[in-house]
């Protein structure tokens, strides 16, 4: 039988999220990427509801959620600021332990709270990426061609805002078209969904916000984090998909993290592209309640 998911909004400071909740169970926060919103999660969360109850919210200023204004030195959507907004919401929502898994910009959200707050993550899971601070620093030209949106958003505004906001269908649709590991990959309505987001200004500034955060701040945080020996006490499940990930590092992702984890590190390989909760949702889902549960 289908779940009923419950949608709600949730002010949570500067930030007015909307989540989407289902299922019965100990808690599971599960964060999107760019450019998407829940929507990634929902073939996973669907099938993790018997087990879990679920969070899907669409991150500070993507989707139908807003968040703060932008400011000139990136705090605002830099990582830790995003899981300070992502453990407000958890505990206004009567959740103050929780099981986190995030994909692409979800997972950066996700680590950071598993770094900053480790009293209440118990597990992590992180989907189809490594550290900021080791994707930076393992930036070569042939990594800068495959991962060129890091540069792009990172540029100072107005650049990028205008640039996406005069075609978002060109590039939104070809970002999504490129990492997809197939055409068709991506279930048309969502698709859509995530095209649609971008007519909306403040939603491509709070996207160049994050990059221009990851490109600082989150940087910034990553190295003083390596540098003082703060590494995630959690266990924690690395799961990438073969057709995107591969690209940009020369080795497991997984090899990476545990470099980064004082407890076990887990590795699920899944053959597709990028958007693996949406191209793989079963070996996805089989994966995550395996580790959560285990």
């Amino acid at each position: 039988m289908a779940v009923a998911f419950t949608d709600q909004t949730l002010t949570v400071g500067d930030s007015r999220l909307y989540i989407s909740t289902g299922g019965e169970g100990p808690p599971l926060l599960l964060l999107h990427g760019f450019p998407q919103t829940h929507l990634a999660w929902r073939p996973v969360a669907e099938r993790l509801a018997d087990d879990f109850t679920v969070v899907l919210p669409d991150l500070p200023g993507y989707g139908r959620s807003t968040g703060p204004v932008p400011d000139a030195v990136h705090q605002a959507y830099s990582k830790r600021a995003m899981a300070e907004t992502l453990l407000a919401c958890m505990r206004a929502l009567g959740h103050g332990r929780f099981f986190v898994a995030g994909h692409d910009r979800g997972g950066r959200v996700a680590y950071r709270l598993a770094l900053d707050h480790p009293d209440r993550v118990p597990r992590l899971a992180v989907v189809d990426i490594v550290p900021t601070a080791e994707a930076w620093a393992a930036m070569t030209a042939r990594k800068a061609l495959a991962t060129h949106h890091w540069m792009f958003l990172a540029q100072p505004a107005p650049l990028p805002e205008r640039m996406i906001g005069a075609n978002p269908d060109l590039y939104i649709g070809h970002l999504l078209d490129t990492w997809a590991g197939r055409p068709g990959a991506l279930e048309p309505a969502a698709r859509a969904a995530y095209i649609d987001q971008f007519r909306g200004p403040a939603v491509v500034a709070a996207a160049c916000a994050d990059y221009r955060a990851g490109a600082t701040v989150d940087w910034d945080l990553d190295a003083a984090d390596q540098a003082a020996g703060r590494r995630i006490r959690c266990p924690t499940a690395v799961i990438w998909g073969t057709g995107y990930l591969s690209n940009t590092v020369e080795r497991s992702p997984a090899e990476i993290w545990r470099a980064w984890c004082a407890a076990p590190v887990t590795d699920t390989v899944i053959p597709c592209g990028h958007f693996v909760p949406e191209e793989a949702p079963d070996p996805c889902a089989a994966a995550l309640r395996s580790f959560f549960l285990g």
